[in-house]
Protein backbone atom coordinates (compact mmCIF):
# COMPACT_ATOMS: atom_id res chain seq x y z
CA UNK A 1 0.00 0.00 0.00
CA UNK A 2 2.89 2.33 0.78
CA UNK A 3 4.98 1.62 -2.74
CA UNK A 4 0.90 2.22 -4.45
CA UNK A 5 0.79 5.49 -2.23
CA UNK A 6 4.29 6.39 -3.72
CA UNK A 7 3.65 5.65 -6.94
CA UNK A 8 0.22 7.91 -7.37
CA UNK A 9 1.92 11.09 -5.64
CA UNK A 10 4.69 10.91 -7.94
CA UNK A 11 1.94 10.42 -10.98
CA UNK A 12 0.20 13.97 -9.38
CA UNK A 13 4.22 15.18 -9.19
CA UNK A 14 5.01 14.61 -12.92
CA UNK A 15 1.28 15.98 -13.86
CA UNK A 16 2.25 19.03 -12.58
CA UNK A 17 2.09 21.64 -14.61
CA UNK A 18 5.48 24.23 -15.50
CA UNK A 19 5.45 27.25 -13.38
CA UNK A 20 2.96 26.07 -10.48
CA UNK A 21 2.81 28.49 -7.90
CA UNK A 22 2.61 25.89 -4.87
CA UNK A 23 3.38 28.81 -1.95
CA UNK A 24 2.82 32.36 -1.05
CA UNK A 25 4.30 34.81 -3.05
CA UNK A 26 5.03 31.49 -5.20
CA UNK A 27 8.91 30.39 -6.20
CA UNK A 28 9.86 30.61 -2.91
CA UNK A 29 8.79 33.42 -2.16
CA UNK A 30 9.82 35.66 -4.91
CA UNK A 31 6.71 36.74 -6.40
CA UNK A 32 8.12 36.06 -9.84
CA UNK A 33 6.19 33.48 -12.13
CA UNK A 34 8.47 32.45 -15.65
CA UNK A 35 5.08 32.94 -18.23
CA UNK A 36 3.86 34.93 -20.99
CA UNK A 37 0.91 36.06 -22.48
CA UNK A 38 -0.83 37.35 -19.34
CA UNK A 39 -3.57 40.60 -19.68
CA UNK A 40 -3.17 43.96 -19.50
CA UNK A 41 -6.40 44.90 -19.02
CA UNK A 42 -8.80 42.94 -16.90
CA UNK A 43 -11.67 43.18 -14.49
CA UNK A 44 -15.42 41.68 -13.45
CA UNK A 45 -16.53 41.24 -17.28
CA UNK A 46 -13.04 41.81 -18.97
CA UNK A 47 -10.66 38.53 -19.97
CA UNK A 48 -12.53 36.75 -17.23
CA UNK A 49 -11.90 33.05 -17.66
CA UNK A 50 -13.75 31.85 -14.54
CA UNK A 51 -14.88 33.12 -11.13
CA UNK A 52 -16.05 31.37 -8.42
CA UNK A 53 -17.65 33.26 -5.40
CA UNK A 54 -15.86 31.92 -2.11
CA UNK A 55 -16.32 33.42 1.76
CA UNK A 56 -13.71 35.63 3.71
CA UNK A 57 -10.16 34.68 3.82
CA UNK A 58 -6.99 36.79 3.61
CA UNK A 59 -4.92 33.33 2.25
CA UNK A 60 -3.63 33.66 -1.74
CA UNK A 61 -4.31 30.74 -3.94
CA UNK A 62 -1.96 28.25 -4.57
CA UNK A 63 -2.09 26.13 -7.81
CA UNK A 64 -0.73 22.98 -8.71
CA UNK A 65 -2.03 20.52 -11.42
CA UNK A 66 -5.08 21.19 -11.90
CA UNK A 67 -5.75 22.44 -8.82
CA UNK A 68 -6.72 25.81 -7.35
CA UNK A 69 -6.49 25.38 -3.24
CA UNK A 70 -7.02 28.68 -0.51
CA UNK A 71 -8.42 29.10 3.03
CA UNK A 72 -11.79 30.43 4.26
CA UNK A 73 -14.09 31.04 7.67
CA UNK A 74 -17.22 30.88 6.76
CA UNK A 75 -19.88 31.00 9.59
CA UNK A 76 -17.07 30.71 12.18
CA UNK A 77 -15.97 27.53 10.67
CA UNK A 78 -12.69 27.31 9.02
CA UNK A 79 -12.44 25.78 5.90
CA UNK A 80 -9.78 24.65 2.86
CA UNK A 81 -11.22 25.01 -0.91
CA UNK A 82 -9.67 23.06 -4.41
CA UNK A 83 -11.22 24.80 -6.92
CA UNK A 84 -10.90 23.35 -10.58
CA UNK A 85 -7.98 25.27 -12.17
CA UNK A 86 -9.81 25.49 -15.77
CA UNK A 87 -13.14 26.04 -14.65
CA UNK A 88 -13.65 27.92 -11.07
CA UNK A 89 -16.07 25.00 -10.32
CA UNK A 90 -15.12 23.42 -6.09
CA UNK A 91 -14.05 20.14 -6.49
CA UNK A 92 -13.72 20.00 -2.33
CA UNK A 93 -13.43 21.46 0.69
CA UNK A 94 -12.97 20.13 4.18
CA UNK A 95 -13.50 21.64 7.71
CA UNK A 96 -10.97 22.12 10.17
CA UNK A 97 -11.76 21.65 13.51
CA UNK A 98 -11.75 25.23 15.61
CA UNK A 99 -10.40 24.30 18.77
CA UNK A 100 -10.21 28.00 19.77
CA UNK A 101 -11.21 31.66 18.42
CA UNK A 102 -8.32 34.09 19.02
CA UNK A 103 -8.27 37.84 19.05
CA UNK A 104 -7.43 39.08 15.49
CA UNK A 105 -6.73 42.66 13.78
CA UNK A 106 -10.15 43.91 12.49
CA UNK A 107 -8.24 43.78 9.00
CA UNK A 108 -7.35 40.08 9.72
CA UNK A 109 -9.12 36.78 9.20
CA UNK A 110 -8.78 33.37 10.85
CA UNK A 111 -8.03 32.30 7.36
CA UNK A 112 -4.78 34.56 6.76
CA UNK A 113 -2.24 31.83 6.00
CA UNK A 114 -1.74 30.61 3.07
CA UNK A 115 -1.87 27.38 1.84
CA UNK A 116 1.15 25.47 1.12
CA UNK A 117 1.71 22.09 -1.48
CA UNK A 118 4.72 19.62 -2.39
CA UNK A 119 2.96 18.87 -5.74
CA UNK A 120 0.73 15.59 -3.95
CA UNK A 121 -0.34 16.97 -0.71
CA UNK A 122 -1.69 19.99 0.40
CA UNK A 123 -0.79 21.63 4.45
CA UNK A 124 -2.59 24.41 6.22
CA UNK A 125 -2.15 26.49 8.63
CA UNK A 126 -4.91 27.97 11.12
CA UNK A 127 -4.14 30.03 14.07
CA UNK A 128 -7.38 28.77 15.91
CA UNK A 129 -6.37 24.90 15.33
CA UNK A 130 -2.61 24.01 14.06
CA UNK A 131 -1.64 22.18 11.00
CA UNK A 132 -3.62 19.80 8.87
CA UNK A 133 -2.83 17.95 5.71
CA UNK A 134 -4.84 16.70 3.18
CA UNK A 135 -4.54 14.47 -0.30
CA UNK A 136 -5.47 16.53 -3.52
CA UNK A 137 -8.29 14.47 -3.43
CA UNK A 138 -9.40 16.01 -0.20
CA UNK A 139 -8.21 13.09 2.20
CA UNK A 140 -7.24 14.22 5.23
CA UNK A 141 -3.76 12.31 6.13
CA UNK A 142 -3.12 13.99 9.69
CA UNK A 143 -3.39 17.13 11.99
CA UNK A 144 -1.39 18.16 14.53
CA UNK A 145 -2.74 20.95 16.97
CA UNK A 146 -0.32 24.22 17.48
CA UNK A 147 -1.06 27.29 20.36
CA UNK A 148 -2.78 28.60 22.26
CA UNK A 149 -0.76 31.77 20.42
CA UNK A 150 -1.22 35.51 21.54
CA UNK A 151 -0.17 37.49 18.62
CA UNK A 152 -2.07 40.90 18.82
CA UNK A 153 -3.13 40.44 15.05
CA UNK A 154 -3.67 37.27 14.57
CA UNK A 155 -1.50 34.27 13.38
CA UNK A 156 -0.42 35.52 9.50
CA UNK A 157 2.82 33.81 8.30
CA UNK A 158 2.73 30.62 6.21
CA UNK A 159 3.66 27.33 6.55
CA UNK A 160 6.50 26.04 3.59
CA UNK A 161 7.90 22.56 2.19
CA UNK A 162 11.96 22.01 2.70
CA UNK A 163 12.47 18.59 1.19
CA UNK A 164 10.43 16.31 3.87
CA UNK A 165 9.55 19.00 6.05
CA UNK A 166 6.80 21.14 6.83
CA UNK A 167 8.42 24.33 8.16
CA UNK A 168 6.00 27.29 10.33
CA UNK A 169 7.51 30.25 11.86
CA UNK A 170 5.09 31.27 14.63
CA UNK A 171 6.08 34.86 16.30
CA UNK A 172 4.06 35.98 19.20
CA UNK A 173 3.51 38.73 21.74
CA UNK A 174 5.96 36.00 23.72
CA UNK A 175 7.32 32.26 23.43
CA UNK A 176 8.15 32.90 19.43
CA UNK A 177 9.59 29.77 17.67
CA UNK A 178 9.99 28.06 14.40
CA UNK A 179 8.71 24.14 13.79
CA UNK A 180 9.55 21.46 11.24
CA UNK A 181 6.93 17.99 10.76
CA UNK A 182 7.70 15.44 9.12
CA UNK A 183 5.18 16.13 5.98
CA UNK A 184 4.19 12.48 6.01
CA UNK A 185 2.58 12.39 9.00
CA UNK A 186 2.70 15.35 11.02
CA UNK A 187 5.17 14.28 14.00
CA UNK A 188 7.23 17.08 14.78
CA UNK A 189 11.04 16.76 13.92
CA UNK A 190 12.42 20.26 15.70
CA UNK A 191 11.37 23.46 17.45
CA UNK A 192 13.45 26.27 17.96
CA UNK A 193 12.43 29.06 20.38
CA UNK A 194 12.63 32.43 19.03
CA UNK A 195 13.17 34.50 22.31
CA UNK A 196 13.60 38.61 20.80
CA UNK A 197 10.57 38.04 18.25
CA UNK A 198 7.34 39.62 18.84
CA UNK A 199 3.93 39.72 17.03
CA UNK A 200 4.55 39.28 12.98
CA UNK A 201 3.83 37.07 10.41
CA UNK A 202 6.61 36.87 8.14
CA UNK A 203 6.72 33.74 6.11
CA UNK A 204 10.17 32.45 5.55
CA UNK A 205 11.85 31.30 2.69
CA UNK A 206 14.78 29.28 1.52
CA UNK A 207 18.80 29.15 0.58
CA UNK A 208 20.48 26.33 -1.22
CA UNK A 209 24.17 27.06 -0.47
CA UNK A 210 26.54 25.39 -2.38
CA UNK A 211 28.61 24.00 0.30
CA UNK A 212 26.95 23.53 3.97
CA UNK A 213 23.35 22.95 4.93
CA UNK A 214 20.03 23.80 3.54
CA UNK A 215 18.86 27.35 5.13
CA UNK A 216 15.32 28.53 6.47
CA UNK A 217 15.52 32.43 6.10
CA UNK A 218 13.19 33.97 8.53
CA UNK A 219 12.85 37.74 9.25
CA UNK A 220 12.12 38.35 12.66
CA UNK A 221 12.45 40.97 15.53
CA UNK A 222 15.41 43.04 15.55
CA UNK A 223 17.39 40.59 13.45
CA UNK A 224 16.92 37.82 10.80
CA UNK A 225 17.90 34.25 11.32
CA UNK A 226 19.30 31.54 9.03
CA UNK A 227 17.79 28.11 10.43
CA UNK A 228 19.40 24.43 9.42
CA UNK A 229 16.40 23.21 7.95
CA UNK A 230 17.70 19.76 9.20
CA UNK A 231 18.12 20.27 12.78
CA UNK A 232 16.72 23.60 13.41
CA UNK A 233 20.62 24.92 14.34
CA UNK A 234 20.72 28.71 13.97
CA UNK A 235 23.55 28.61 11.18
CA UNK A 236 23.97 32.51 11.00
CA UNK A 237 21.92 35.87 12.28
CA UNK A 238 22.03 39.93 11.31
CA UNK A 239 20.68 42.22 13.64
CA UNK A 240 19.45 45.68 12.85
CA UNK A 241 15.62 44.85 12.01
CA UNK A 242 12.54 46.53 12.85
CA UNK A 243 10.68 45.01 16.23
CA UNK A 244 7.88 43.55 14.05
CA UNK A 245 8.62 42.00 10.85
CA UNK A 246 5.49 41.46 8.66
CA UNK A 247 7.32 41.63 5.07
CA UNK A 248 9.09 38.14 3.75
CA UNK A 249 12.16 38.37 2.52
CA UNK A 250 13.69 38.02 -1.32
CA UNK A 251 16.73 36.47 -2.34
CA UNK A 252 19.20 36.51 -5.10
CA UNK A 253 21.88 34.26 -5.56
CA UNK A 254 24.01 35.67 -2.40
CA UNK A 255 22.23 38.62 -1.52
CA UNK A 256 19.31 38.51 0.87
CA UNK A 257 16.32 42.08 1.14
CA UNK A 258 14.63 42.18 4.04
CA UNK A 259 12.79 45.35 4.72
CA UNK A 260 11.00 45.71 8.44
CA UNK A 261 8.29 48.79 9.44
CA UNK A 262 7.24 49.28 13.09
CA UNK A 263 5.49 53.08 13.27
CA UNK A 264 6.36 56.14 11.67
CA UNK A 265 8.36 56.56 15.36
CA UNK A 266 11.09 54.14 14.31
CA UNK A 267 12.33 56.19 11.34
CA UNK A 268 15.67 57.66 11.85
CA UNK A 269 15.85 60.90 13.60
CA UNK A 270 12.11 60.29 14.68
CA UNK A 271 12.86 58.04 17.45
CA UNK A 272 10.78 59.13 21.03
CA UNK A 273 13.16 59.05 23.96
CA UNK A 274 11.51 56.00 26.40
CA UNK A 275 12.45 56.91 30.18
CA UNK A 276 14.07 53.78 32.16
CA UNK A 277 11.62 51.98 34.16
CA UNK A 278 13.10 52.75 37.45
CA UNK A 279 12.69 56.61 36.38
CA UNK A 280 8.72 55.53 34.99
CA UNK A 281 8.15 53.96 38.42
CA UNK A 282 9.12 56.64 40.53
CA UNK A 283 7.75 59.26 38.87
CA UNK A 284 4.18 57.66 38.30
CA UNK A 285 3.42 54.12 40.56
CA UNK A 286 0.95 54.92 42.29
CA UNK A 287 0.30 52.28 44.29
CA UNK A 288 3.60 51.25 44.85
CA UNK A 289 2.84 47.51 43.22
CA UNK A 290 6.47 47.77 41.29
CA UNK A 291 4.71 47.50 37.57
CA UNK A 292 2.52 50.57 35.49
CA UNK A 293 -0.61 50.16 34.57
CA UNK A 294 -2.93 51.48 31.64
CA UNK A 295 -4.27 54.39 34.09
CA UNK A 296 -0.73 55.22 35.38
CA UNK A 297 0.92 55.82 31.84
CA UNK A 298 2.10 59.66 31.82
CA UNK A 299 1.62 60.62 28.23
CA UNK A 300 -0.42 59.98 25.66
CA UNK A 301 2.16 57.96 22.80
CA UNK A 302 2.00 55.92 25.78
CA UNK A 303 -1.37 54.77 26.16
CA UNK A 304 -1.76 54.70 22.49
CA UNK A 305 1.16 51.65 22.26
CA UNK A 306 0.05 50.27 25.71
CA UNK A 307 -1.97 46.74 23.87
CA UNK A 308 2.33 45.96 22.70
CA UNK A 309 4.05 46.85 25.54
CA UNK A 310 1.72 44.95 28.08
CA UNK A 311 2.69 41.34 25.90
CA UNK A 312 0.99 38.96 28.20
CA UNK A 313 -2.14 41.16 28.26
CA UNK A 314 -2.31 41.23 32.28
CA UNK A 315 -3.39 45.01 32.35
CA UNK A 316 0.44 46.00 33.17
CA UNK A 317 3.37 46.72 32.04
CA UNK A 318 6.52 44.89 33.90
CA UNK A 319 9.87 45.99 34.05
CA UNK A 320 10.55 43.23 31.27
CA UNK A 321 7.76 44.51 28.68
CA UNK A 322 9.25 48.03 29.19
CA UNK A 323 12.72 46.67 28.13
CA UNK A 324 11.50 45.13 25.28
CA UNK A 325 9.59 48.65 24.92
CA UNK A 326 12.66 50.82 25.04
CA UNK A 327 14.62 48.08 22.17
CA UNK A 328 11.17 48.26 20.16
CA UNK A 329 11.29 51.97 19.93
CA UNK A 330 15.00 52.04 19.82
CA UNK A 331 15.07 49.97 16.32
CA UNK A 332 15.11 51.75 13.31
CA UNK A 333 12.56 50.78 9.87
CA UNK A 334 14.31 50.08 6.94
CA UNK A 335 15.14 47.85 3.49
CA UNK A 336 18.76 46.18 4.11
CA UNK A 337 20.30 44.42 1.32
CA UNK A 338 22.78 41.54 3.15
CA UNK A 339 25.28 39.52 1.72
CA UNK A 340 24.85 35.84 3.07
CA UNK A 341 27.47 33.52 3.79
CA UNK A 342 30.16 32.68 7.04
CA UNK A 343 28.22 31.79 10.37
CA UNK A 344 27.53 33.53 13.22
CA UNK A 345 27.14 37.57 13.79
CA UNK A 346 27.17 38.57 10.01
CA UNK A 347 25.70 41.62 11.54
CA UNK A 348 28.95 43.96 10.30
CA UNK A 349 30.17 41.93 7.37
CA UNK A 350 26.91 41.16 5.55
CA UNK A 351 25.28 44.71 5.05
CA UNK A 352 25.76 45.84 1.41
CA UNK A 353 22.98 49.08 2.01
CA UNK A 354 20.01 49.94 3.57
CA UNK A 355 17.51 52.39 2.52
CA UNK A 356 15.02 53.60 4.92
CA UNK A 357 12.42 56.06 3.63
CA UNK A 358 8.98 54.64 2.91
CA UNK A 359 9.07 51.16 3.80
CA UNK A 360 6.21 48.81 4.02
CA UNK A 361 4.84 47.23 6.86
CA UNK A 362 3.40 44.50 5.14
CA UNK A 363 3.82 44.32 1.20
CA UNK A 364 7.22 42.01 0.27
CA UNK A 365 9.72 43.83 -1.94
CA UNK A 366 9.69 42.18 -5.56
CA UNK A 367 13.06 41.93 -7.11
CA UNK A 368 12.45 41.73 -11.51
CA UNK A 369 14.79 42.09 -14.15
CA UNK A 370 17.01 43.81 -12.03
CA UNK A 371 14.86 46.63 -10.96
CA UNK A 372 13.54 46.58 -6.47
CA UNK A 373 10.30 46.99 -6.41
CA UNK A 374 8.75 48.65 -3.14
CA UNK A 375 5.61 49.67 -2.45
CA UNK A 376 4.35 50.88 1.20
CA UNK A 377 0.97 50.67 2.83
CA UNK A 378 0.16 54.56 1.75
CA UNK A 379 1.22 53.41 -2.17
CA UNK A 380 4.30 54.96 -2.44
CA UNK A 381 6.31 52.67 -4.73
CA UNK A 382 10.08 53.06 -4.82
CA UNK A 383 12.37 51.98 -7.72
CA UNK A 384 16.00 50.70 -6.34
CA UNK A 385 18.94 49.59 -8.30
CA UNK A 386 19.60 46.16 -6.12
CA UNK A 387 23.62 46.02 -6.17
CA UNK A 388 23.25 49.96 -4.69
CA UNK A 389 20.44 50.78 -3.28
CA UNK A 390 20.40 53.87 -4.99
CA UNK A 391 17.01 55.17 -5.75
CA UNK A 392 15.93 55.29 -9.01
CA UNK A 393 12.19 56.79 -9.00
CA UNK A 394 10.05 57.27 -6.40
CA UNK A 395 6.13 58.57 -6.02
CA UNK A 396 2.58 57.29 -5.14
CA UNK A 397 1.12 54.89 -7.66
CA UNK A 398 -1.18 56.55 -9.85
CA UNK A 399 -0.66 59.54 -8.13
CA UNK A 400 -3.51 58.59 -5.63
CA UNK A 401 -3.39 57.47 -2.02
CA UNK A 402 -4.40 53.93 -1.19
CA UNK A 403 -3.64 51.45 1.26
CA UNK A 404 -1.65 48.14 0.41
CA UNK A 405 -1.85 44.73 2.19
CA UNK A 406 -0.63 42.35 -1.31
CA UNK A 407 2.46 42.10 -2.26
CA UNK A 408 3.94 42.93 -5.90
CA UNK A 409 4.32 40.08 -8.21
CA UNK A 410 5.88 39.95 -11.59
CA UNK A 411 6.06 38.02 -15.05
CA UNK A 412 5.84 38.63 -19.04
CA UNK A 413 7.61 41.77 -18.62
CA UNK A 414 4.64 43.39 -16.37
CA UNK A 415 4.64 44.45 -12.56
CA UNK A 416 1.45 43.71 -10.46
CA UNK A 417 0.15 46.00 -8.15
CA UNK A 418 -2.93 45.27 -5.97
CA UNK A 419 -4.24 47.70 -3.60
CA UNK A 420 -6.96 47.43 -0.96
CA UNK A 421 -9.81 48.91 -3.16
CA UNK A 422 -9.35 46.52 -5.51
CA UNK A 423 -7.28 48.70 -7.85
CA UNK A 424 -4.65 46.62 -9.61
CA UNK A 425 -2.12 48.55 -11.42
CA UNK A 426 -0.27 46.89 -14.19
CA UNK A 427 3.54 48.44 -14.46
CA UNK A 428 5.77 47.85 -17.32
CA UNK A 429 8.69 46.40 -15.97
CA UNK A 430 11.50 48.56 -15.44
CA UNK A 431 12.63 51.88 -13.50
CA UNK A 432 10.58 53.77 -14.67
CA UNK A 433 7.14 52.96 -13.08
CA UNK A 434 5.68 53.25 -16.40
CA UNK A 435 1.75 52.32 -15.75
CA UNK A 436 0.88 50.20 -18.43
CA UNK A 437 -3.23 49.58 -17.12
CA UNK A 438 -5.32 50.89 -13.92
CA UNK A 439 -7.74 48.12 -13.90
CA UNK A 440 -10.60 48.14 -11.02
CA UNK A 441 -12.43 44.68 -9.41
CA UNK A 442 -15.21 46.71 -7.42
CA UNK A 443 -14.34 44.86 -4.22
CA UNK A 444 -11.58 45.16 -1.33
CA UNK A 445 -8.38 42.59 -1.76
CA UNK A 446 -5.82 41.76 0.88
CA UNK A 447 -4.29 38.58 -0.79
CA UNK A 448 -1.67 38.68 -3.10
CA UNK A 449 -2.53 36.92 -6.53
CA UNK A 450 -0.76 33.89 -8.17
CA UNK A 451 0.61 33.57 -11.87
CA UNK A 452 0.68 30.56 -14.20
CA UNK A 453 0.24 29.72 -17.38
CA UNK A 454 -0.91 33.11 -18.92
CA UNK A 455 -3.15 33.65 -16.23
CA UNK A 456 -3.99 35.70 -13.04
CA UNK A 457 -5.46 34.45 -10.10
CA UNK A 458 -6.90 37.61 -8.07
CA UNK A 459 -8.90 36.86 -4.74
CA UNK A 460 -10.98 39.65 -3.49
CA UNK A 461 -12.98 39.94 -0.33
CA UNK A 462 -15.99 37.77 -1.99
CA UNK A 463 -15.11 36.17 -5.51
CA UNK A 464 -11.82 34.37 -6.63
CA UNK A 465 -10.80 35.66 -10.39
CA UNK A 466 -9.01 33.77 -13.05
CA UNK A 467 -7.72 36.45 -15.74
CA UNK A 468 -6.28 35.40 -18.89
CA UNK A 469 -6.40 36.45 -22.34
CA UNK A 470 -9.76 35.91 -24.54
CA UNK A 471 -8.80 34.12 -28.23
CA UNK A 472 -9.79 36.68 -30.89
CA UNK A 473 -12.72 35.98 -32.98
Amino acid sequence: MRLLATALALILCLDARAGDWSRFRGPNGSGVADTAGLPEKFGPATNVIWKTNLPLGHSSPVLIADRVLLTAVDRDKLFTFCLSRDTGRILWRRECPRARIERLYHLNTAASPTPVTDGARVYVFFGDFGLISYGLDGGERWLTPLGPFRNFYGMGASPIVVDDKVILVCDQSSGSFVIALDKHDGRILWKRARPDALSGHSTPIVRRPQQGPVEIIAPGSFRVDGYAAETGEIVWWASGLASEMKSGAVLDGDTVYVSGFNTPENDPGRQVHIPPFEELLAAHDKDNDGRISLAEVPDEHTKMMFPFIDLDQDGFASAAEWKTYIATMAAENGLRALRLGGHGDITETSLRWKYQKAVPQLPTSLLYRGVLYMINDSGVLTTLDPATGEVLKQGRLRGVADHYFASPIAADGKVFIVSQAGVVTVLKAGAEQEIVSVNELDDECYATPAISDGRIYIRTRSTLYSFGRQPQN
